[in-house]
């Protein structure tokens, strides 16, 4: 009897008789002698098919498959160190359940567009799943690293009656006879539980009502949200590049094989361990003046500064201290410097951009209160937030680490899109 199994799991198997349930990925001939490429998923074998060995129907159900046909292919794993699993199939027998006609995405060359219109199948190409494998292992070693540090997963509410932000790149919808939106950002709740468990982290989907089509933004984004009570900056940007670490260290451990298919470059991740180099704001704007950008001191940075900025480092690299001016009404100045906020953001190298933003927050009641008249906010929308200053206020810092472009970013990828099974993007809604 054969013994039904994964592709993944054959190493377990040499020797015997397995049956695998699977799709051609691609097949080629030499005359008596058929190679099947079969996917199930899990990983990538070769089923060898003989003329001479296997029954006239079996040999005839292999030559008829075609690409993305499903089948259940039944044979003896064998050894064979020169494929990339160590193992391949001699088949001894064939049950087609289906023969696939007109496969839309074939092995030559499709614009953008048309892999988007056809992305439920393009989730199937060696490199788009290499992708969310690495994804997978990346949320995986998320969670592995908060909750082995005392930190408890909160899932803060999608749907809000208003900003994090103040700001108005909200999406709207009706909750019976109110207005809501869809979350910018849960970490104005994840203060609020923060103040019940101590340190916490909340991992779900975030919405931007921004109309950019740049590689590096998304309309439907996962974020992953710490927050931090007694904890001030300094202490959050060791949290943030121990986190950081052990991400990127996790996917080099168990995902070599993905990042292969993906051609990455390892060398470049294997430098990116604990401590990252900090500069302050003032330090970049005095670097970007004098390497020719036109910037003033007061300006938020664009792509090309971050850009400017990472490629002086081979690891992620803190700006630190950004104009009050410029950042989110929580942020707390500098007791020394009122005129700056206690706030990083994390610059990935290679140019991809910001992948962390955190400070730590106002706690004084007063002050938050006066930054809420500042930026024209409702105290009533906002009153049960005023409510955690005003009932056992105390220091405290959190994060936002932004999933899709860290998995662009360890991937290598050049646009954002490819890093969420279904992007949500300025001008798609399908599939």
């Amino acid at each position: 009897m054969a013994v039904q199994c994964m592709i993944r799991e054959v190493g377990t198997h040499a020797g015997e008789t397995v049956r695998i349930g699977c799709w051609l990925h691609n097949v080629r001939s030499s005359g008596k002698i058929v190679f099947l490429q079969l996917r199930d998923g899990s990983g990538y074998i070769q089923g060898v098919v003989v003329k001479s060995e296997v029954p006239e129907e079996v040999w005839t159900a292999a030559k008829s498959l075609t690409q993305e046909s499903s089948l259940y292919a039944t044979g003896v794993v064998r050894e064979e160190p020169r494929s990339q699993s160590g193992y391949e199939l001699t088949v001894t027998g064939i049950e087609i359940i289906q023969i696939t006609q007109d496969y839309p995405i074939t092995p030559k060359e499709h614009g953008v567009d048309f892999l988007m219109d056809h992305r439920h199948l393009w989730l199937r190409s060696p490199k788009q799943r290499a992708v969310l494998i690495v994804r997978a292992e990346i949320i995986r070693a998320v969670q592995e690293f908060f909750d082995t540090r005392g930190f408890k997963l909160v899932d803060p509410p999608i749907l809000t009656p208003s900003s994090c932000e103040g700001t108005t790149e909200l999406f709207h919808t009706k909750y019976f006879d109110e207005d809501a939106f869809l979350t910018q950002s849960g970490q104005l709740y994840m203060e609020a539980a923060a103040m019940a468990l101590g340190r916490v982290y909340s991992f779900g989907p975030t919405f931007r009502a921004e109309k950019s089509k740049t590689r590096r933004h998304l309309i439907e984004f996962w974020m992953i949200e710490p927050e931090m009570a007694f904890v001030d900056l300094d202490e959050s940007l060791r949290v943030q590049e121990q986190f950081v670490s052990h991400v990127v260290q996790s996917v080099l451990t168990n995902c070599r094989k993905e990042l292969e298919v993906l051609e990455r470059d390892i060398s470049k991740l294997e430098k990116i361990t604990a401590p990252f180099p900090r500069i302050t704001y003032d330090d970049a704007i005095k670097f970007l003046q004098e390497n020719g950008h036109d910037i003033p001191w007061g300006e938020d940075f664009g792509a090309p500064h971050e850009t400017a900025i990472a490629e002086s480092f081979d690891k992620p690299v803190f700006i630190t201290h950004y104009p009050t001016a410029i950042k989110a009404f929580y942020m707390k100045p500098d007791p020394n410097r009122p005129e700056v906020v206690l706030c990083a953001d994390m610059i990935a190298p290679e140019g991809y951009g910001e992948i962390i933003g955190g400070s730590q927050r106002i706690d004084d009641p007063a002050l938050l209160e006066a930054r809420f008249s500042e930026h024209e906010l409702s105290t009533e929308a906002y009153q049960w937030y005023l409510d955690l200053r005003k009932y056992g206020t105390v220091p405290h810092s959190g994060f936002g680490l932004g999933l899709e472009r860290t998995v662009a970013w360890i991937c290598g990828l050049d646009h954002v899109r490819e890093t969420i099974p279904f992007p949500r993007l300025l001008y798609r809604l399908y599939p």
